[in-house]
């Protein structure tokens, strides 16, 4: 197979979206890619990511291919696990202590750091509404993290995903009750739950 066609089947794979650094790890020069990308017409959206024509972007997966230790977190995580039906106007994310957020705030991305010993508390892999894998809390460890930072959190968006999150049967309350103890928020949970359960 020409090196061609081995990155038009890339570019099929990856639904339209290649990285530099999927190309490189395939075995293919990176002179022969950016002879593709003009071949091809792709557009460059951000460093070393490039988008076939008749892609639709996915920001949310753009943004984990930029930044992969970003974890969609908060109003982002609750959207990604139904528990709001409020799509957020900026992406939420949370990144150690100590990764420079700048650039990415100027972006009008809502970012939160925590200690590295707390950042992969709770991690999954969530489908953004393109269907692509990224990085993001369980619900659990999301519910913590709206608790700890309600004052920044719309009151309606909390109070909702608090109740959506109760009414659920596969919540798991153990596990919560663990995350609330790590991230200091247990009396304010009770006296949440108390109320909703």
């Amino acid at each position: 197979m020409s090196q061609i066609k081995q990155l038009d089947h890339l570019l099929e794979s990856y639904d339209g979206m290649l990285c530099t650094g999927q190309v490189v790890d395939a075995g293919i020069p990176k002179s022969v890619f950016y002879q593709f990308v003009r071949l091809r017409g792709l557009e460059q959206v951000a460093h070393g990511i490039y988008l076939s024509k008749n892609t639709w972007m996915d920001a949310m997966y753009l943004l984990h291919l930029r930044c992969p230790q970003a974890i969609f977190s908060h109003e982002t995580a609750l959207f990604l696990h139904d528990l709001t039906d409020r799509e957020p106007l900026a992406y939420s994310i949370t990144v150690k202590t100590g990764y420079n957020p700048t650039r990415l705030k100027d972006e009008g991305l809502q970012v939160y750091t925590i200690k590295s010993e707390l950042h992969t508390v709770g991690l999954t892999v969530m489908q953004t509404p393109f269907g692509h894998d990224v990085p993001a809390y369980n619900r659990e460890r999301t519910i913590c993290d709206v608790i700890r930072s309600r004052s920044h959190i719309e009151i309606q968006t909390f109070q909702e995903s608090l109740k959506t999150y109760a009414r659920q049967k596969d919540k798991n309350l153990r596990v919560l009750m663990d995350y609330a103890k790590l991230f200091r928020v247990e009396k304010i949970l009770r006296r949440y739950l108390e109320v909703l359960l």
